[in-house]
């Protein structure tokens, strides 16, 4: 019995690490990446869009958030959610 389980378990944790992540033609882009990072690996995005600030608790310093959109042939758009500079989110859903 446990050992389905944990199988199912490993295939839904693989599942969400997948979704985190961009595969690029120079790369893959992940969670952490800098934006320079993320233009090296796959290129300039059909759309970038400042959507706030956010301020680090610890330092009191005050952050920029960045949407950027790239779109695949496959007809899927990735969403990449930057604060200061770094990647923190990579959503997808089918175009339409």
């Amino acid at each position: 019995m446990r050992k389905p389980l944990l199988t199912a378990l490993l295939v839904l944790t693989s599942l969400h690490a997948q979704a985190a992540t961009l595969r690029c033609e120079h790369g893959i882009a992940d969670k952490g990446d800098r934006t320079t990072e993320v233009l090296q690996k796959c290129g300039t995005p059909v759309s970038q869009a400042v959507t706030g600030h956010t301020l680090d608790r610890n330092s009191k310093v005050q952050y920029i958030k960045e949407e950027w959109v790239y779109s695949r042939d496959n007809g899927m758009l990735y969403f990449l959610q930057f604060e200061g500079e770094r990647l923190v989110r990579v959503d997808s859903k089918r175009g339409g």
